[in-house]
Order: C-alpha cells, then sequence, then structure tokens
C-alpha cells in the first residue's frame, strides 16, 4: 500500500481554486462516463446554511465563466458565483462505502454537519466590522 501526500499549500493562491489529484482523477472519469468537457462548480441558494454547491457536468462552451484546468481536467466557475468560492479545495474521500467531492471553503463562515450547505458574510457585514 501506498501513501499520496499532497500538499494545497503548492497550489494555493487567493484567485484559484485546489483540486486535489484525487478529486482531479474522479472528476476525469465522470467526465469521460459522461461524455463531457467540463465541471461546473456552481452555487445556489438552498440548504439549512444559505448555499449549496451544485454540480454539473457541461459539454460545450459557457460565458462569463472562469476557467481551470488541471492535468487536463477542466473546470468551470460562472463569474457571478466567484466570490462565494474563491480558494476553495475540492478534494474526493472515501470513508466506508461512501466516496464523495469535498469542498474546503475559506469564504465559508459555517457549513451544517453534512456539509453540503455553508454560509457566507455578507458584504455588509464585512464593512463593518
Amino acid at each position: 500500500m501506498t501513501a499520496e501526500t499532497f500538499d494545497p499549500k503548492q497550489f494555493a493562491s487567493s484567485d484559484a481554486l485546489v483540486v486535489t489529484p484525487a478529486a482531479r482523477e474522479h472528476v476525469r472519469r465522470q467526465l469521460a462516463k459522461d461524455g463531457a468537457a467540463a465541471l461546473l462548480l456552481g452555487v445556489r441558494e438552498s440548504g439549512c446554511n444559505g448555499y449549496k454547491y451544485d454540480l454539473s457536468y457541461v459539454e460545450g462552451e459557457l460565458g462569463d465563466v472562469r476557467k481551470f484546468d488541471f492535468d487536463g481536467v477542466a473546470i468551470l466557475v460562472e463569474n457571478a458565483n466567484w466570490l462565494l468560492v474563491q480558494g476553495t479545495e475540492i478534494d474526493y474521500v472515501t470513508q466506508g462505502l461512501n466516496s464523495m467531492l469535498t469542498f474546503k471553503n475559506p469564504n465559508a463562515t459555517s457549513e451544517c454537519g453534512c456539509g453540503e450547505s455553508f454560509s457566507v458574510r455578507s458584504a455588509a457585514t464585512e464593512s463593518s466590522a
């Protein structure tokens, strides 16, 4: 058995996403399975904390998105959602029989217990702090 070491600081930047090697391979497999060109990382208002990650596999070009390439794995983020996910680390973890993408979002001020929704401090709250 081998252990893979991943140092997120190696890829971290305030203007980037971080995608672990395990997440890259998972997304690569899903893109091939679905015949898609990219993963669209979206955010929508939902969940018990305010926002929820919304993932979809897309085939064509989209307008008004930030494009990231991780060893041939394309990940897109709509510009309207960028401030909510900027700097997020995406990982693929296995716990028991369950495997899932996880998100470590530096912009989240709180998350629900299941990790599917998060909240952020509003700009009005930040400016008054």
